[in-house]
């Protein structure tokens, strides 16, 4: 399995505000967990009555069939949770696609661990994962290897740049030598 988060890895949010990644385009998504976080944030700040505004997102659309054709079942490992087969997978021509939910609130596990992490290994209950994300580090690779009985990749992706053609070589790489 492939576990894809969205913020980062396909929407390279940290790359300069005026200047998007080469071969994105610029989508302007207005998500209903979008829009009722805003909502409670601009009640919360006195502006009750100032309308939302979508959420800038960039995508690539080769990255559908470049993930389309890994050697995976693809997973949306993203706080977008099922919005992401209603608002990225038809800009990415991909298809519907199983998510993991979160829990909420989120847990936080401490030690520098990712809080995605210990949900992730609960989700893979042993089975091989390759999972790409922003926010991996040395703390959740060990925490994986402490606590996961199959085979794993964490790969981290530079959010200001999104996933790139050595980001897919690794993940074939990882995937075909498994075999």
């Amino acid at each position: 399995m492939l576990l894809v988060d969205v913020d980062g890895p396909l929407n390279p949010y940290a790359a300069r505000p005026h200047r998007r990644p080469e071969g994105y385009g610029t989508h302007r998504l207005l998500t209903p967990r979008w829009e009722a976080a805003e909502r409670r944030r601009l009640t919360e700040w006195g502006l009750p009555d100032k309308p939302v505004k979508p959420l800038r997102v960039w995508l690539n659309p080769e990255h559908g069939p470049a993930l389309s054709a890994l050697p995976f079942d693809l997973v949306w490992a993203t706080t977008w949770e099922e919005e992401a087969n209603t608002f990225v997978a038809p800009v990415l021509g991909l298809p519907e696609l199983p998510f993991i939910p979160w829990p909420s609130p989120r847990p936080e596990p401490g030690d520098g661990v990712f809080w995605k992490t210990p949900e992730i290994v609960a989700w893979a209950r042993g089975r091989a994962f390759a999972w790409v994300d922003d926010d991996i580090t040395e703390a959740d690779r060990t925490w994986v290897r402490e606590h996961h009985d199959g085979p794993a990749l964490l790969h981290r992706v530079d959010p200001r740049c999104g996933l790139g053609a050595d980001d897919f070589a690794a993940l074939t790489a990882w995937a075909t030598g498994l075999d």
